[in-house]
Parts: structure tokens; C-alpha cells; sequence
């Protein structure tokens, strides 16, 4: 329950839909809030908006990702309309450090690609010239103004003032001109979306109101589309009117159909004047658009509009109080909640009618919404939990979406924008997406029905080659248990082979525990094994999660390499590499661990991995402006070093964001870096996709209460707390000593009272054990994990021995030693090793065997199977080397190119190659004819 201390006074706060069916997304309250608290000297803040500058995240997140492309504009919490300027020169949308505004577009997303951008308006004064989709005002900072709602600038070339505000689907924009500078005019350019426009369309419909749509899309190159209908009118009518088609400007012109149409609107000539236009968006059609510009924005009062907005703003990030007296933090944090609530995003009209994946119009019951635009590779990791913890009704709505596409496609949607899935980035991201929001609360959608689809998507694919393919090569994922890193597992920056086993193994995991859920023990045990399939591309050699070829080999060069000048990240490895991806197993990192040597050994590479927080997809350490590692710092928790996590997270937090523009270290994708932060500055992340684990670390304020809708208060007590106290001496939960470094999932049911005691300095004594780190989901292990070095051992005919070395590690086993055997063809001969122990400590060994070629064997390659065995009981590890095989008469001329740098060649005598030559005492095994 909330502490008596805190009163909340005539409050109804609900996100409902708007119109008459709520069909969308507004805040309604019936009176103020009063927030009366303290805790150590900081008062909870009464007015959250207050704080929140839409300016933070619109400049560069640094040199490897430059644009964080967050948006000033006004927009509601997930609404369809985000009406806000686009700079020159940027691809999605909004650039600070640029100088020139080439429109106040209807449609915006934090991206790292092109989209949306969707009919901008542009003011200027004076002639249109003969390319007005080519004109832009320059801008400076100095009177720009954005807060929640509202966003204001001066067009500096023709003195015009632009104010912004909008609703759900509605914007509504005042253009004061100023005395003498010419014809007002309206530049309406229609096909000037951020992406490729594959059409667009105008009309000018008698003097007070433009409407047409425009299709676009092609995101990231992966060829979806959508339409667009837009509708504008005026305050006032316009005295003059024309057309474009892209090459030619018809004055008095109607309509245009063209990729690059638009139209001119003249509002007279002479003194200052005020032009107030609304624009409304729907994806049904441009009556759809008049509609809901009906529903949402009757009148034309900018500062009634505004207020409204604000308001549903201030309820909507009131879900979240802190205290603190640090006005930066207060800032930074509250704009990061506020980048949290702006996507996914509302897709239908306020009659409940939306375009469906089938191109069907299509109609929600009452009082629902339907969702799009989940980017969901970035998003499930921290930014879906937020949500559905503090919006579970909300939540509900995106899930059953996400349910709607799949129905309608026949497929479970991956990284869906408008009503298209686009399949961008590896994994199958949605997946742990729709079980996150179940976890964090979500229950408003059909559980069984998505199941269905997600099963499907699992173990089969459309045949059509040229159709969506949720898990491209999925039938060969799951014979193997990996996915080969070959042309089938290839991003956009080249192969991905390991990245999407890692992501796959997630997926399957999360759909383990919505069958769960859902009382499919069958399905719940067969994901579950199917989530450990991470422990197939571990190389015991490295330590490293690696690619696997079409051969089912590790490469020859093994773990990080630092990839060639003009790659973005590691062959292998989507938007990354071998360091960064070596910590994406959230579902078992206890089996990680250990499948690395242990705790001391994570703890090592650990501590190395975060010399650098902020290094790019090309350097062996933390990439903060990513989303691979945002787990990353917690999995000091799991080495029992809690303190390393606290200290991570908190520099992270304080040095890599601030509340300027450039105020985060990357791409916030939809406000995934943002929630990040959120997380950060409260104490607690989400551990494991698919439950409701909170690992912990520290808070950034004194005071925080997060209101669970229908179950209390999560209310966060840290006298103290600071940049400077990042450490943990004591916590308690509900009254009682609480020494783990995680909540347990009724927390996020039921709320609870936590009470941190800070410290400048680390107490290595606290919760310092692994077993008090989240749990680890570890059915399913293998007993033992091996590979073998080279891969391609080199021998010549009747030369001396190659050395080939097998490393194993043991997992889930309880064995001390192996065995290896060989079972060689004819003309091939292996000196099988005896046993070998493993290391009590880290339970890693490795065998040394030698491999030689009889006189008179045929050069050529030739497939060795080796079979690793531990107890008795115990399935053995079952591996496979090719041996290159040279003739004597071409070792001699020289070294065979399959030799080691340094190896012995045919020419080299037995007693000078005391290295490789066949230990009298192991018994050597050789292929038999056939």
C-alpha cells in the first residue's frame, strides 16, 4: 500500500483510449495530485513534466553511432502523431548540432534507419520559386522551446514563429507571420517522408483544407510499405493555391500524384498574421483522419491543447515519484521515463478502425487499442518490463497486437512497423517481447492463441522465398541446435551465426515460460532445452561464444578478432563481437559461467571488459550505446562480486548520460537506452527476459515510489543516495534483512518496501556469493562441452605427426577426467591420449594427440570423428577434425600450406621434432581398409 505519508487526492489516473468507442490512447483524471512527502530532506516531485526536456537525445551519442535521434516535438504517450521538425541532412528527423528545418513532419521514431518523416509543413514567406520541396528556413536555438506537448522555434530566413502541440492523432500548429516579409505561404510536401516514397498524393479541397496520403517504408532495406492518410485545414481560408509533382510547380493546381507531390497554400499579403492549422493522421484512409481530428481537436486553442497534454504527461510519468535535490538528475531521469512512454505507438482511429497485416480494415471491441512499431531486438531487454510494470492495461492492448498480426499474416510479427513485419536484426525478438509484458503484469491478451504462433514460428517457415520469414533456416537450427554462420544467417553488416543462436536460445526460453503459464508442460520442457542451445557455439579453446560453420566448426581464429577497417562489428556477430556477445545467455548465467572456468575466470575477463563503457562494435569491451550488453554489469552479481555491478552501473549512468542533448551513448531505439537509464537510476534491472527478476544494484535517489496499478506501491528508501555513494552495506525488504542481489517476482505483484544503506565505499562481504545472484535456469546443460585445435591439421605422407589438442570443459557434469577416442579411415593414424583431468577448479583440461599419415596415402582431405567421454552414464561429446594430407614429394619441395608457422615439415627428423613425434607410450590407432 502506499505509505501513509504520501496523499493522492481526487486522482483517477488510467490511460484510456480516445473517442467514443476509446479506441486510443489518452490520460483522464478528475483533480490535482498532492504529493506531501519526504525522506531525508528531498520532497517527491509533485509536477514530473516540469522536469522532462525533449531536447535531451536529439544530438550525437558519439563517434561510432552518431545521431541518438530522439525528437522535440509534442506527442502523447504512445500516440500515432509525433509533430515535430526535421533538420537537413538527418535521417531521422530531428538533428540538434544541425542549422536548417525542412519541415514540422507528422510522424517520428527513434531509429537507426529511415522512417516516417511523413508530410512536413513548411512556413516561408514570400515566392515559392520553381522547387519548393527543396526549400528550408534556417534555425538557431535561441528561442526554441520543447516540452511535453508543446514545442516552439523562429524561422530565422523569413521571421516566421512556429508553435507545435498535438493529441493522440491530431497536431495542431500556430504560424505567426511576421509585418512585411511577404506572402505567408504553407508548404504541404507531401512526398517528402525521411524514407524512399514509392507514391504520394495531394488535394486541395476548396479553401480551408489539404488531404492526400503518401506510401513509403523500404525500412532498413528490407522492403516493407505503408500508406499513409493525412487531412489539414485551416483557421482561416488560403487566397492562392498550386501543385507539384516533383519537377514542375502548377500554380493554381488541385492535386498531384507523384513520389515527390505537394502543394503551396497562400494566407494574403501585408502585416503580421496568424495562421492555425490542424493535421490529423490515419492509416484507413484521409476520412478516417477528418474524423479523428473531430474527436481529438474540436476547436483551435493551441494553449487548451497543450495544457491537455501536458497534463496526461504529468500522470503518466507520475506513475514514477522520486526524490532528489539534484535538478540535472531530475531532468535526465524524467526525460528518460518520458522517451520510454512514446513507442510502440497507436495504430488505429478513434472509431477503433485500423488497417490490418492482411490489408483488411478491421475494427477493435471497445475500449481497446491496437499497437505497432516494437523494436523489438532493442526493446524487450529493458524498455517492454518498464511498460508493462507500470502500464499492464496498456501493456495488454500491445500484446494482443502483436497476437492481431499474427493472425492476420499467419506469422508472429519480428521488428513490426505500421501493419508490415519488417524482420530487421537478428533473433526473434517479439518473442521474449510479448514475455516480458506477461511477466511485468500484462494479462489483457489471448496467452494460448500466441502461443500457437510463436510455436510455429519455432519450428517452421513460410516456403516462399520471397515471403516473411520469421526464423530463416529454422528447420536447420533445430537439427543442429545451432544456427551456421553461413548465407542464411547473414544482417545487415554480414554473418550472424552466433548472434542468432544466442538470440534464438533466448526466444525459446521466453516461449518456455508462456507455455508454462499457460499449463503446456510439453512445450514448456521441449523450449526449455531448446533455450540452452548457447552451450552449442561455446568453445571450451576460447571460452568464447563463436560462429559455427556450414562444416560445423569453430573458426580457426577463434574468439575476438578486431574486425576490418569499415566493418560494424565482428563476422559472426550482429551489431558486435565475440567480447560483447560472450555475456547474451540471461536465461543460465550460472552455465555460462561455469562453462568459462569458473567464477574467478568471468570475474577477470569481467573486469577487463569494462575498461572501456562506451567502446563501438569493433573493441573487445562494453558498448553501453548498444543494447547487447545492458545485462552486462549484473553478471558481477553472478560472480558474487556485487559491489563491481553497483559501482558499473552507477558510472555508466553518471558519466555516459546527462541532461544536454547529447545526453545518452547511442541510438535510443524507441526509448530503449532511456528505459535503460530509468532502471539504472532506481535501483534495479530486469535479469532474466520472460520473468519477473529484478536484479539489484543501487539507487541514484534517496526516495522512490513506482506505483504497480492494482497492486501497491514498490516504494525504494536510500538516504544518502548520490553519484558518489554507489555501494550497498545493508538492505532490507518489507522490515526484513534482505542479503540477495534480486527481488523475487512477487515484488512485482505486489509491491513492497525496500531500504538501502549507501556507502562511498564497497562492502565486499555483502550478498558477495553467487548463489545469492538471480536465478539461473540450467535444466538442460550438457554434462560436458569439447572442441578440437586445429581444425585442419596438416601431414604429409609418411612425415612425422601433427599435433592435434581436444579441450573440454565440464558443465552440468560431476566428472574429473575424459577420455578421447579416434576413429580414423585407412591410410590415417591417431595417437590416442588416455585419460585427462579436468581442473578441480575452473574443470577445464585438454588432450594432446598426434596425427600421421602412412607412406602412400593419397593427398586429400580426410574426416576423423573423436568421441570425448566422461562416466559411464554420461552422453559422450562427439567431434570431427578434417586431416589435410600432402604428398612426401610436396612436403619436401617446401612447408604444406596447412602447417603451423614453425611446425615441422616431412624433411624434418623425428629426433629433431620431439614436439609432435608419437610418444612411444601412447598407443597409436589407425584407420583399418574397407
Amino acid at each position: 500500500m502506499r505509505d501513509a505519508l504520501v496523499t493522492v487526492l481526487g486522482v483517477v489516473v488510467a490511460l484510456v483510449t480516445a473517442g467514443s468507442a476509446s479506441a486510443g490512447t489518452a490520460l483522464l483524471s478528475d483533480g490535482p495530485i498532492t504529493l506531501s512527502a519526504r525522506a531525508s530532506g528531498a520532497a517527491l516531485v509533485s509536477d514530473p513534466a516540469s522536469y522532462v526536456d525533449p531536447l535531451i537525445g536529439t544530438g550525437r551519442g558519439g563517434s561510432t553511432v552518431g545521431e541518438i535521434n530522439d525528437f522535440p516535438g509534442p506527442a502523447t504517450p504512445f500516440g500515432m502523431m509525433q509533430f515535430s521538425p526535421d533538420t537537413a541532412g538527418s535521417y531521422a528527423g530531428y538533428q540538434y548540432h544541425g542549422d536548417r528545418i525542412r519541415g514540422f513532419s507528422m510522424d517520428h521514431a527513434s531509429v537507426g534507419c529511415r522512417a516516417f518523416g511523413d508530410v512536413p509543413i513548411l512556413p516561408v514567406a514570400g515566392p515559392v520559386g520553381d522547387a519548393p520541396w527543396k526549400l528550408t528556413e534556417h534555425f538557431t536555438h535561441t528561442g526554441e522551446q520543447a516540452e511535453p506537448g508543446y514545442y516552439a522555434v523562429t524561422l530565422d530566413d523569413s521571421g516566421v514563429r512556429a508553435e507545435l502541440t498535438a493529441a493522440t492523432r491530431t497536431g495542431l500548429a500556430s504560424f505567426t507571420f511576421p509585418p512585411g516579409a511577404g506572402p505567408a505561404q504553407l508548404l504541404v510536401k507531401a512526398g517528402g517522408s525521411l524514407s524512399v516514397v514509392k507514391t504520394a498524393d495531394v488535394r486541395v479541397v476548396g479553401d480551408r483544407e489539404v488531404t492526400g496520403s503518401v506510401t513509403t517504408g523500404n525500412f532498413c532495406s528490407k522492403g516493407n510499405q505503408y500508406t499513409v492518410h493525412y487531412a489539414i485545414t485551416f483557421d482561416q481560408p488560403f487566397t492562392a493555391h498550386g501543385t507539384w509533382d516533383g519537377t514542375t510547380v502548377t500554380a493554381g493546381g488541385d492535386s498531384a500524384t507523384a513520389a515527390g507531390a505537394g502543394a503551396y497554400l497562400t494566407f494574403g499579403d501585408g502585416g503580421s498574421r496568424t495562421v492555425r492549422a490542424k493535421v490529423a493522421l490515419s492509416y484507413v484512409s484521409a476520412a478516417g483522419a477528418r474524423a479523428n481530428m473531430a474527436a481529438e481537436v474540436p476547436g483551435w486553442d493551441l494553449d487548451a491543447l497543450h495544457r491537455q497534454t501536458r497534463d496526461q504527461w504529468t500522470r503518466a510519468l507520475g506513475e514514477v515519484r522520486v526524490a532528489s535535490r539534484d535538478t540535472g538528475e531530475l531532468k535526465t531521469f524524467y526525460t528518460a521515463l518520458y522517451h520510454s512512454l512514446l513507442h510502440p505507438n497507436t495504430f488505429n482511429d478513434a472509431d477503433g478502425r485500423y488497417i490490418g497485416f492482411d490489408g483488411r480494415i478491421r475494427t477493435l471491441p471497445a475500449g481497446h487499442a491496437q499497437y505497432t512499431n516494437f523494436s523489438d531486438w532493442d526493446t524487450y531487454r529493458s524498455l517492454a518490463p518498464l511498460q508493462a510494470m507500470l502500464f499492464p492495461r496498456q501493456a495488454g492492448d500491445m500484446a494482443q497486437s502483436l497476437v492481431n498480426d499474427a493472425q492476420q499474416s499467419g506469422w508472429w510479427p519480428r521488428w513490426p512497423l505500421a501493419n508490415s513485419a519488417t524482420g530487421q536484426m537478428s533473433g526473434d525478438n517479439s518473442v521474449p517481447l510479448i514475455a516480458d509484458l506477461y511477466a511485468y503484469g500484462a494479462r489483457g491478451f489471448d496467452l494460448k492463441r500466441a502461443l500457437t504462433y510463436l510455436v510455429k514460428g519455432a519450428t517452421s517457415v513460410d516456403p516462399d522465398p520471397h515471403a516473411y520469414h520469421e526464423r530463416p533456416g529454422i528447420a536447420e537450427y533445430a537439427e543442429r541446435g545451432y544456427m551456421p554462420d553461413g548465407d542464411t544467417a547473414r544482417g545487415d553488416h554480414g554473418h550472424v551465426g552466433a548472434s542468432e543462436t544466442l538470440e534464438w536460445a533466448i526466444d525459446d526460453f521466453a516461449i518456455s515460460r508462456l507455455a508454462a503459464a499457460a499449463g503446456q508442460d510439453d512445450v514448456a520442457r521441449t523450449f526449455a532445452e531448446r533455450g540452452q542451445n548457447w552451450q552449442n557455439v561455446l568453445d571450451p579453446a576460447t571460452g568464447y561464444l563463436e560462429p559455427r560453420g556450414e562444416d560445423g566448426r569453430f573458426p580457426d581464429k577463434a574468439g575476438f578478432q578486431p574486425p576490418a577497417a569499415g566493418k560494424f562489428g565482428q563476422d559472426g556477430y550482429d551489431e558486435g563481437n565475440a567480447a560483447q556477445y560472450n555475456w547474451l545467455v540471461p536465461q543460465d548465467m550460472a552455465g555460462l559461467i561455469a562453462s568459462m572456468g569458473g567464477s574467478a575466470a568471468a570475474a577477470d575477463r569481467l573486469d577487463r571488459f569494462f575498461g572501456r563503457l562506451n567502446a563501438g562494435p569493433n573493441a573487445p569491451y562494453m558498448w553501453a550505446g548498444n543494447e547487447i550488453d545492458f545485462g552486462a554489469p549484473w553478471v558481477y552479481d553472478q560472480v558474487g562480486r556485487p559491489w563491481k555491478a553497483q559501482k558499473t552501473v552507477r558510472d555508466i549512468a553518471t558519466t555516459l548520460f546527462s541532461p544536454t542533448p547529447d545526453g545518452e551513448p547511442g541510438n535510443d531505439d524507441l526509448g530503449a537506452q532511456s528505459s535503460w537509464y530509468v532502471w539504472a537510476a532506481l535501483g534495479m534491472y530486469p535479469a532474466t527476459p520472460g520473468t519477473a527478476d529484478l536484479a539489484l544494484h543501487s539507487p541514484l535517489f534517496e526516495w522512490a515510489v513506482i506505483d504497480l496499478p492494482g497492486a501497491g506501491d514498490l516504494d525504494i528508501r536510500a538516504p544518502g543516495a548520490s553519484d558518489g555513494t554507489p555501494y550497498v552495506h545493508r538492505l532490507t525488504l518489507d522490515g526484513h534483512t534482505w542479503a540477495r542481489t534480486y527481488l523475487p517476482p512477487s515484488v512485482v505483484a505486489h509491491g513492497g518496501r525496500l531500504d538501502f544503506t549507501l556507502s562511498a565505499t564497497p562492502d565486499t562481504r555483502w550478498a558477495a556469493s553467487p548463489s545469492a545472484a538471480s536465478p539461473s535456469f540450467r535444466t538442460g546443460e550438457h554434462d560436458v562441452l569439447a572442441s578440437a585445435t586445429p581444425n585442419r591439421p596438416s601431414v604429409a605422407a609418411g612425415g612425422v605427426a601433427a599435433e592435434l589438442v581436444v579441450h573440454a570443459q565440464r558443465l552440468a557434469g560431476h566428472e574429473d577426467a575424459l577420455s578421447v577416442s579416434a576413429a580414423p579411415p585407412a591410410g590415417i593414424t591417431v595417437a590416442a591420449a588416455g585419460p585427462f583431468a579436468l581442473d578441480p577448479a575452473t574443470g577445464s583440461g585438454t588432450a594432446r594427440l598426434w596425427v600421421s599419415a602412412a607412406a602412400g596415402t593419397a593427398a586429400g582431405s580426410y574426416e576423423v570423428p573423436l568421441t570425448v567421454r566422461g562416466q559411464a552414464d554420461a552422453p559422450p561429446v562427439r567431434l570431427t577434425v578434417t586431416v589435410q594430407v600432402a604428398d612426401y614429394d610436396d612436403a619436401r619441395a617446401g612447408p604444406y600450406r596447412g602447417f603451423p608457422a614453425g611446425s615441422p615439415t616431412a624433411t624434418t627428423t623425428a629426433t629433431t621434432a620431439t614436439t609432435t613425434a608419437i610418444p612411444a607410450a601412447i598407443p597409436a590407432v589407425s584407420g583399418s581398409p574397407t
